[in-house]
Order: C-alpha cells, then sequence, then structure tokens
C-alpha cells in the first residue's frame, strides 16, 4: 500500500489560513474575525477624546500588537500561496495591505492615523468565514442589471437636470434675492435638494407663488425617485431568470481556494481547479 504523502509546514499553514472548511481553518477565521472587531473598536475609542487623554498609551499598544499580527498573516498568506503576487496584487491581498500599513504609515508622517480606520475593510471576509460566497451571485446580477439600465438611468438623469435648472430658473425669477435665491446656480441647488426630498431647509420659498411650485416639485420627486428604481428592477428580474440554473448548482460550493491562482468556489468533489487546472488533491 501506497503510503500518504506527508504534508509540508508550508502545505498545513495554507490548510489553516485559506481552507475555512477544516477545523483549524473555521478557529482561524474566528480569531482573525475577533481581532478585526478588536481593532475597529479601538480605532473607534480612538477617537473620542476623553477616551484617548486618558488611555492613549495603552491604545497605543494594543494597537500596534493588532497591527503585528495583522502583518504575520499578511506575510503568511504570501509565503503559503505558490504565486505570491497573484495574492498581493488580488483583491483581498490589497485589502490585507491597506489594513496593515496605516499604523506604519503614521511613523513616518504624522496625522494619518485616522488611516487605521482602512482596516474596517477586512471585514469583507466575513463573505468567506461564513460561507456566504455564493450569495455574491446576487451582487453580480445586480451589477450586471445596472449595467444594462445606463443607458435608460443617463437619458432619465439628463432629463432631471434639465428640468432642474428649469424649475430654479423660474424660482429665481419668482423669489429673488430677498428670499435667499440669490442666483441661479444656488436656486438650481434648492431645486434639486427638494427634488431628492432631502429638505435641507437652508433656502425656502417665501412667497405663495414660490410655495406652489416647491409643492409641485416635491410631489414630483416621489415620482423621479420611482422611475430609476423600476428601470433597474426590471433589468435585475432579467437577470435572475437567466441565471437561475447557474443559482441551483452553486449549492454545492464549498471554499476551497486554489493555492495555485487564489480561485474560489470550487464543488465539493472538485479534483482540479476550474480556473487554472491545479491540483486541488495535493494541497
Amino acid at each position: 500500500m501506497a503510503t500518504q504523502k506527508q504534508k509540508t509546514w508550508k502545505e498545513k499553514l495554507y490548510e489553516i489560513i485559506y481552507e475555512a472548511d477544516t477545523p483549524a481553518g473555521k478557529l482561524f477565521d474566528v480569531v482573525l474575525l475577533s481581532v478585526i472587531l478588536a481593532s475597529i473598536l479601538l480605532v473607534m475609542l480612538e477617537s473620542v477624546k476623553s477616551i484617548d487623554n486618558q488611555y492613549h498609551s495603552i491604545l497605543d499598544i494594543l494597537e500596534w500588537i493588532i497591527t503585528i499580527l495583522f502583518s504575520i498573516e499578511y506575510i503568511a498568506r504570501i509565503v503559503t500561496v505558490n504565486k505570491p503576487f497573484k495574492y498581493i496584487f488580488s483583491f483581498y491581498g490589497i485589502i490585507d495591505f491597506l489594513s496593515t500599513v496605516p499604523k506604519y504609515i503614521s511613523l513616518i508622517i504624522g496625522g494619518v492615523h485616522a488611516l487605521a480606520a482602512l482596516r474596517a475593510l477586512r471585514l469583507l471576509r466575513i463573505f468567506r468565514i461564513l460561507k456566504l460566497a455564493r450569495y455574491l451571485g446576487a451582487s453580480n446580477n445586480l451589477a450586471a442589471a445596472i449595467k444594462s439600465s445606463k443607458a435608460k438611468i443617463s437619458v432619465f438623469l439628463f432629463a432631471v437636470l434639465i428640468v432642474a435648472i428649469i424649475l430654479g430658473t423660474i424660482m429665481y425669477l419668482v423669489e429673488g434675492e430677498d428670499n435667499g435665491f440669490t442666483n441661479i446656480p444656488k436656486s438650481v441647488y434648492w431645486c434639486i435638494v427638494t427634488l431628492t426630498t432631502v429638505g435641507f431647509g437652508d433656502i425656502a420659498p417665501q412667497t405663495p407663488l414660490g410655495q406652489f411650485i416647491a409643492s409641485l416639485v416635491m410631489v414630483l420627486g416621489y415620482g423621479i425617485i420611482a422611475v430609476p428604481t423600476g428601470i433597474v428592477s426590471a433589468e435585475y428580474s432579467t437577470q435572475n431568470k437567466k441565471d437561475k440554473k447557474e443559482d441551483t448548482s452553486d449549492l454545492h460550493l464549498n471554499t476551497q481556494t486554489c493555492s495555485n491562482c487564489l480561485a474560489i468556489n470550487h464543488k465539493d468533489d472538485a479534483q482540479f481547479c476550474y480556473n487554472c487546472g491545479h491540483n486541488l488533491k495535493d494541497e
């Protein structure tokens, strides 16, 4: 009988870091997520001046500890993959780098401490940890629907802009400088704020005619909001129908990651990577 190949330290480390289906991988991801949440909490506490003034040294030490842990994890991810640059320039690789480097930059350049909030980007890994990657297909459908609707939406937004310019100009003539409508651009700003139902209240019509026009703009605003929603919804429904068969097959995907190209979402019984053909069983 052939003896089973003994895994090297690099293969074992790769399994822990990249395979969320293994017990060690699950533990690693849970610990990593806990550290991420702790780092975000530290950034939030440091933004409160009263807390930062009293516990600045402690918070700074904890932040350095977390930064070092992130650095070790980042290096480990680079070391364990076959093609390091593939990971470094991947989506998650860039996120890991951006969430690790701010603390080091603060040693050279002062006043960039706020960049530490970039650690929140690491929360995107929760999709892999909780096996939610298969649901990203819904976001892809939404992106495709928006892309398909861009011509219709562009024409619609251009029409809205024309309406805002016309109504803004009318309000400038009706209300005048005495009531806050000092120029046409500011009047157009008021119209856009009113059309979108934001209503800052920094400018308000005072004359009866101006208030009547403002009422029409408010009612028109509700109709304008519904139009792009309907356009995108129709396209999204079309995309869902096209991908219905593919969505059912996604139910059998796991979290195994190819060590050669970092492709994810392989089927449970997959032996080779669907992207590069690398043998998954050798990992």
